[in-house]
């Protein structure tokens, strides 16, 4: 009877002018088509599926041109929203300066501008900046490239609002010497906090993030047995903590990078300069290397006044022109071995180091900062930043010597 109904059904299928055949010489059923009736034929459509989904992209709507060479100047948020914002928008008018990096999420852990209501950032928000929109609207009109300065780890107000994504001793949040707590970079938790601040920095219309304070405590190799703190998924993971460190570090910036891909935007990181010179930094956890490999942008902090005698040179302070060139000799030295080599922007001095004492500085002027620069173009580098905490920058600088 099976044999009877399955003949049946063999004779409908030629019928319809389907046949299907299952030889041993095919890797897979195949269907062919017959034609049984000169009136009649069924047309089986294929449906293409696209080779590439649409990627979502977010448009700000805002139009910046990436400038020969970005040259820009420090500007905190009390400075962005305040009357000094009008004179330094003239100063970089007036000048070969075309960049702004400005605090959107500041050293002490708060949002500089207050967010539309029901953000998740209200409560750890200041209204430093009044108006971002109007900021970015008069940059966009000056065409000043805009940079978000997202402070990452250090950040004292959520480690006060969450002891436990910091880091205790005792029964208290520690803190250092300056009194400023650390947040956990061990923690996926608070990575997705940064990350979703320049997220909101990029909405806004910023065309670059740079990430700053991507690093564990200074000196923390010598408390990371003292403290109390979790680490999350490199708890198990087979590292001694001087890499688990290194490891935390470097897999945030490649997720932070990998979040903001669908910006459009680029993503830099602030590094202290002497990671550069080193395998890695032990304590705080920065491999300058490993980071490079997942950033547009490396900007490493190489004030003269901030070094030893490295490069041989006893005060570094008195000779700009020479310790930037012998720094920019290094980095170039560790870039040139990485596959996608990131654009070199290091951070110049714009400020005085008196602290320092008689005889180890000396006042930086026009003269000191041209040095700087002049310093990383021999060797091949023509970004810069350029950093004073007032924000009151030296007049009269030729900015392409």
């Amino acid at each position: 009877m099976k044999k009877f109904i399955s003949f049946l059904l063999f004779i409908a299928l030629i019928g319809l002018g389907i046949v299907y055949a299952n030889d041993t010489g095919f890797a897979e059923n195949k269907i062919f088509m017959m034609e049984s009736h000169p009136a009649s034929k069924l047309v089986i459509t294929k449906k293409e599926i696209p080779e590439m989904v649409t990627r979502f992209e977010f448009d700000s709507g805002y139009q910046f041109e990436y400038p020969d060479a970005i040259r820009g100047i420090y500007v905190s948020a009390h400075s962005a929203g305040g009357d000094r914002f009008p004179r330094l928008v003239q100063f970089i008018d007036e000048t070969d300066l075309n960049a702004m990096v400005i605090d959107v999420k500041d050293d002490f852990g708060y949002l500089t501008y207050v967010p539309p209501q029901g953000s998740k950032y209200q409560g750890i928000s200041k209204d430093y900046i009044k108006d971002p929109t109007a900021l970015l609207k008069k940059l966009e009109e000056k065409q000043i490239y805009p940079i978000a300065r997202v402070v990452v780890f250090k950040d004292s107000v959520l480690a006060k609002r969450r002891p436990d994504l910091s880091f205790k001793e005792g029964d208290k949040v520690w803190t250092n010497g300056r009194g400023e707590a650390f947040v956990n970079p061990f923690l996926k938790e608070v990575w997705d906090h940064n990350v979703g601040i320049a997220i909101e920095a990029a909405k806004l219309g910023f065309q670059e993030i740079q990430f700053d304070y991507v690093r564990f405590p200074e000196g923390f190799e010598k408390r990371d047995g003292s403290l109390t703190y979790g680490m999350g998924e490199y708890e198990k993971a087979n590292l001694d903590n001087v890499q688990k460190r290194v490891a935390a570090v470097t897999d945030f910036v490649a997720y932070a990078k990998e979040k903001l891909e669908p910006y459009n935007i680029k993503v830099s990181v602030d590094i202290f300069g002497y990671t550069a010179t080193l395998p890695e930094a032990p304590g705080i956890g920065q491999n300058f290397s490993k980071i490079s490999e997942h950033v547009d942008v490396i900007s490493s902090m190489i004030y003269p006044s901030h070094w030893t005698s490295y490069f041989g040179i006893a005060h570094p302070d008195l000779e700009p022109y020479r310790l930037v060139s012998e720094y920019a000799k290094v980095e170039n030295h560790k870039l040139n071995q990485i596959e996608n080599r990131p654009i070199s922007r290091p951070w110049l001095q714009d400020f005085t180091a008196s602290w320092l004492g008689k005889g180890n500085y000396t006042v930086y002027g026009k003269t000191e900062i041209e040095a700087q620069i002049k310093g990383l173009q021999d060797q091949g580098i023509h970004e810069f930043l350029l950093w004073n905490a007032a924000n009151t920058y030296t007049k009269g600088v030729d900015y392409t010597p």
